[in-house]
């Protein structure tokens, strides 16, 4: 009993210092708070559980070379899919293309040249899809930017760099793939979203941002668009054989923030180091979407931790969501096809 006697008295003590200085109470208490969010964050934590193979199917992920693009390409690569990893760096998409082939076995992993900030890219990337792929049964529409603590930035399209990268881009890629998705039918269209829309404030007259909204106001609105997106695309592809769902990964330790600067990137970094996800649970969301036998009809829906999760808000706004896709169509020189 000597061990618990000491025990117990170390405790006593620990628990009178919290109690009786302003300085240890404060601590004490934010590490209760760490502690119990991280507790939290375990127990929510959604786990696609299902052993669906994919043989004979194709899906493209767009920013496949790291985090949660990366974790999700090589689970799909493990299942026996024909995996496209179109992203921005080829030469880091080859190496992780190669380390896939490796870990899963599949030699069915390829790399294809995308930069979302450029609409040049992508059409030329959605046409050597269109050249050389019979069949398009699932696109991830996962990559993203935040560009936390950097300057405003324009694209050589004239268009906010982060609204492009996160939305127009993937606005115009999918618009140029949907045929051959609705020829691969029945397919899933999945938008990497984040619980960041319950902060935006989207004004589709500013979609250059002149109004000089901070970069975290911007990613916001992105993620925001996605929902959006999501939901009128859904609508419009009614009867096609092609759902659309959105999804929040949670909060992940990925490489979003790597280049960012400043107080609040610093603050995160420091509390997804503690509490985030892991690439490969971050991922489990998008793998339930992709693969889930159940949700083969499920479209225009929002999903967290493998469970749908109803939006609020603007998300919910279907004039805004028809306006927002007029007018990407506009900026982008993308038009939805009726047929």
């Amino acid at each position: 009993m000597e061990a618990m006697d000491i025990f117990l008295a170390t405790t006593k003590e620990i628990s009178y210092l919290i109690m009786n200085h302003p300085f240890y109470s404060a601590v004490g208490g934010f590490i209760c708070f760490v502690s119990l969010l991280t507790f939290y964050c375990r127990l929510t934590l959604g786990i696609c559980d299902c052993d669906q193979d994919l043989i004979g199917k194709t899906v493209l992920i767009t920013g496949a070379s790291a985090g949660i693009g990366k974790a999700t390409a090589c689970d799909l690569a493990r299942r026996k899919a024909r995996v496209i990893l179109a992203c921005r760096n080829v030469a880091k998409a080859e190496k992780v293309a190669k380390d896939i082939r490796s870990s899963t076995g599949n030699e069915n992993v390829v790399v294809r040249h995308l930069d979302l900030c450029s609409f040049k890219s992508v059409r030329k990337c959605a046409k050597e899809i269109l050249e050389t792929e019979e069949r398009l049964h699932i696109l991830i529409n996962n990559a993203g930017i935040t560009d936390l603590g950097k300057e405003r930035e324009i694209t050589d399209d004239g268009c906010e760099k982060i609204m492009q990268s996160n939305h127009l881009g993937h606005f115009l890629l999918t618009l140029l793939l949907l045929d051959l998705l609705k020829k691969s039918s029945p397919s899933r269209i999945i938008n990497v979203s984040s619980e960041a829309y319950n902060m935006a404030n989207l004004d589709i007259n500013d979609m250059k941002n002149d109004k000089k909204l901070s970069n975290f106001s911007v990613y916001a609105i992105s993620k925001l668009c996605n929902i959006l997106f999501t939901k009128e695309l859904a609508l419009r592809l009614s009867g096609t054989g092609v759902t659309v769902n959105s999804l929040h990964p949670g909060c992940v330790k990925t490489d979003i923030m790597k280049e960012n600067k400043g107080f609040f990137v610093l603050l995160s970094k420091c509390m997804f180091s503690t509490l985030a996800k892991t690439s490969e649970e971050g991922a489990q969301t998008t793998i339930h979407l992709t693969v889930a036998p159940e949700l083969e009809k499920t479209t225009g829906k929002y999903f967290s931790d493998c469970k749908e999760k109803i939006v609020k808000g603007k998300a919910n706004d279907m004039t805004l969501a028809k306006s927002l896709f007029e007018i990407s169509e506009k900026i982008t020189g993308a038009t939805f096809a009726l047929t």
